[in-house]
């Protein structure tokens, strides 16, 4: 850093303290340490291998219909309102309202932003005021120390100080900086938790959707099951079947119910979830809303952020990037303190033996000066820490990076599985029409005699799979839908 002149303030009749003040007011301009730069967006032109496709694949059932990818359509800020659930929309407003993840997101940058306004006081004097009452008595066998010979007496002491330490290689700045930046990053962190929390909710409620619809199936396969097992009964009765296929199908019947327990437990386990991401316990009964996948609609048109707006809409790409930026600026803090220490400080104020007379002639007293320091030796710990300061960026730049990469693998993943998911759903859709029309037409043959109960248990069978494949493929098209609009952001800056 090169230094101006200043021998000018050196003139006849100026004072050398004000031609170091002016000195000291001139290097205050600069600051050591590098200037942190963003990084530049990732030069890729899309998530995936290839192109995407225009669209998805379709089935013949409600909900199965294709979604269209969009390129460079903006996220809403409440983007699970494309969902168009009522219930839905109600959880995540109690969410939001009592979540205690969010509060404490909120207090940390409450916090980190009082904190850059203490560093930010380093750039005035500091003003302090004391008063001193005391009562004495000095040693007949000494001076007196006042004017006269009095030797036990009052004193009165009242002084006003002001000290101030230039910023004059930028440490404060810089100081300041990294305080800023983790205030920032602190502010991503927090839309990171709203969108988190948002997204769980929704995972949540989906899974809950699915759960209760895969009951629903299961006791519509028991239903089914207990109807054949009253036919073999009675089949039995009048000697057309043995009793070896009355115990089949009893079987069968407890093996199905058998898996509804499991269902019903994931339920209540998942009710709990809610209530816990809606900021209560598992006994409260705030959380009523029950939610069914024929309550839920399917986006039809998807964002499809470009790859250069993904880090900016990324709030853990954006916090990690003012994480950055704050090790950037610690190492222009660690240079700033090997660097000589200014400080400039004054003093005024009156001494009496009467409080009234502590301004009174000739007991004002006062003072000025200055201090330059610098550090000689210290053990090489200053430039240790500059050293510590330079790797602490190196690895926040590399965080930074895996960041960046774990967002663009996020939402490659979820185009992939939106894909997946509708072909899934169409094949599951067709599975299950065929595996009806064959329990079906097993069904009447049974009670005709014409098949043996085998092949009705193995219809059966396939029928329950297919119905709760279909079902789990339901529920994955919306839950890859919410994890593609928290992959891209979840829309934090359209939120007021």
């Amino acid at each position: 850093m090169r230094l101006p002149q200043t021998n000018h303030l050196r003139a006849k009749g100026v004072p050398s303290a004000i031609a170091m003040l002016a000195l000291v007011l001139l290097l205050a301009g600069c600051a050591v340490g590098p200037d942190f730069q963003r990084p530049s967006a990732p030069a890729v032109s899309g998530y995936t291998r290839g192109p995407l496709p225009a669209q998805t694949a379709s089935a013949e059932i409600t909900d199965g219909e294709e979604q269209s990818f969009v390129p460079d359509r903006d996220i809403p800020g409440q983007w699970w309102r494309l969902f168009e659930s009522p219930g839905l929309n109600a959880l995540i407003d109690k969410a939001l309202k009592r979540s205690p993840t969010l509060v404490a997101a909120q207090a940390a940058l409450r916090q980190a932003v009082e904190l850059v306004h203490a560093q930010q006081g380093a750039f005035f004097p500091t003003l302090q005021a004391g008063f001193s009452p005391s009562r004495q008595g000095a040693s007949a066998s000494l001076s007196p120390p006042l004017s006269t010979d009095q030797l036990t007496y009052n004193l009165f002491t009242t002084q006003v100080s002001v000290g101030f330490t230039p910023d004059v290689f930028g440490g404060n700045r810089r100081a300041v900086e990294s305080l800023t930046a983790q205030a920032n990053s602190q502010h991503f962190q927090l839309q990171a938790a709203y969108l988190t929390l948002t997204s769980n909710v929704v995972t949540a409620a989906v899974q809950e959707a699915s759960l209760r619809a895969q009951i629903s199936v299961t006791r519509e396969i028991i239903g089914i099951i207990s109807k054949s097992l009253g036919l073999v009964r009675r089949q039995f009765e009048l000697g057309y079947v043995a009793g070896l296929d009355v115990a089949a199908q009893e079987a069968a019947l407890a093996q199905v119910q058998q898996t509804l327990p499991p269902l019903q437990k994931q339920l209540e386990q998942n009710r709990d979830l809610l209530r816990a991401l809606a900021g209560g316990f598992p006994g409260d009964d705030e959380v009523e809303e029950e939610i069914d996948l024929a309550e839920l609609r399917l986006p039809q048109e998807l964002p499809v952020s470009l790859p250069s707006k993904l880090v900016e809409q990324r709030p853990d790409v954006r916090a990690a990037e003012e994480q950055m930026h704050a090790a950037s600026a610690e190492i222009g803090v660690a240079v700033a303190n090997r660097l000589p220490q200014f400080t400039i400080s004054a003093a005024y104020g009156g001494t009496a033996t009467q409080f009234g007379q502590m301004f009174a002639n000739g007991n004002p007293f006062w003072s000025m000066g200055g201090n330059a320091m610098q550090t000689l030796f210290a053990g090489g710990t200053l430039l240790h820490r500059q050293r510590a300061a330079a790797a602490a960026f190196e690895q926040a730049a590399a965080q930074y990076r895996s960041t960046v990469i774990t967002a663009f693998q996020n939402v490659a993943d979820t185009l992939y599985a939106l894909q997946t998911d509708a072909e899934s759903l169409k094949a599951a859709v067709t599975s299950e029409q065929a595996a009806k029309k064959t329990l079906d037409l097993t069904t009447k043959q049974q009670q005709l005699g014409a098949v043996d109960y085998l092949k009705l248990l193995s219809a059966q069978q396939v029928y329950q799979q297919a119905l709760i494949n279909r079902v789990q493929a339901q529920a994955s098209r919306f839950a890859d839908t919410a994890a593609l609009f928290q992959a891209l952001g979840g829309g934090w800056w359209n939120r007021p």
